[in-house]
């Protein structure tokens, strides 16, 4: 549940890309910052390794005013995928508003990717959020690489999920602002029963979307 400071009239709203390492978690982040307007954001912030992964998580706030002249606070993150690092998946996970899987399109990662996402599902109940109402977008990166399932094969295999596909490379930035704003089109609704965003403070699904993406 998004958390609420009636005292300093703010919304925080957490959302968190997931997947399995390596698969562009932190290149979506990275590019997503660059896609946003300047006077949203702040400072990304990551943490690496020697080896150029993810050691415990990256972090991008954003944040606009509402017309009821609330802060709403958009923080996103990423979580390690290397298994050892599950405690701290967990951690970045808990109290989360929605969640970004981001699948590696190379056929050879099929294994990685379906151990990754039978983690998310382990790890939303451990931290007592519900897997069934959790707002989520899968997203297939590295659409620019050879050796990759087609489009024809990841939609068959996920013809029986409920949440949306988006077909991504964090290279050139195709699919990543889509992937961003399916996200939010799903966490709103929930929002708006949660803190009543329309009635209250002025902002339906479009204007939402449009104050966080800047467009």
């Amino acid at each position: 549940m998004a958390e609420f400071d009636e005292t300093n009239k703010k919304i925080t709203i957490k959302l968190v890309y997931y997947g399995p390492a390596m698969s562009g978690k932190t290149s979506n982040l990275m590019r997503l910052h660059d896609m946003l307007a300047p006077d949203l954001k702040g400072e990304i912030m990551t943490l690496e390794t020697q080896n150029d992964r993810t050691l415990f998580f990256d972090l991008l706030p954003l944040g606009f005013r509402t017309p009821s002249g609330w802060l709403i606070k958009l923080k996103l993150y990423t979580v390690p995928g290397q298994v050892v690092h599950d405690a701290t998946r967990k951690a970045v996970l808990s109290r989360a508003d929605g969640v970004v899987f981001v699948a590696d399109s190379q056929q050879s990662q099929g294994v990685n990717n379906s151990e990754a996402f039978q983690n998310l599902e382990e790890n939303v109940s451990r931290v007592g959020l519900d897997f069934e109402t959790l707002p989520l977008v899968v997203q297939f990166n590295k659409r620019d690489l050879p050796n990759i399932l087609t489009e024809s094969e990841i939609k068959t295999r996920w013809a029986a999920a409920p949440w949306p596909l988006v077909l991504a490379s964090a290279l050139d930035g195709t699919g990543i602002k889509e992937t961003f704003i399916q996200l939010l089109q799903a966490v709103y609704p929930i929002l708006n029963q949660q803190v009543a965003l329309d009635d209250v403070h002025g902002m339906d699904m479009p204007a939402f979307i449009s104050a966080v993406v800047g467009d």
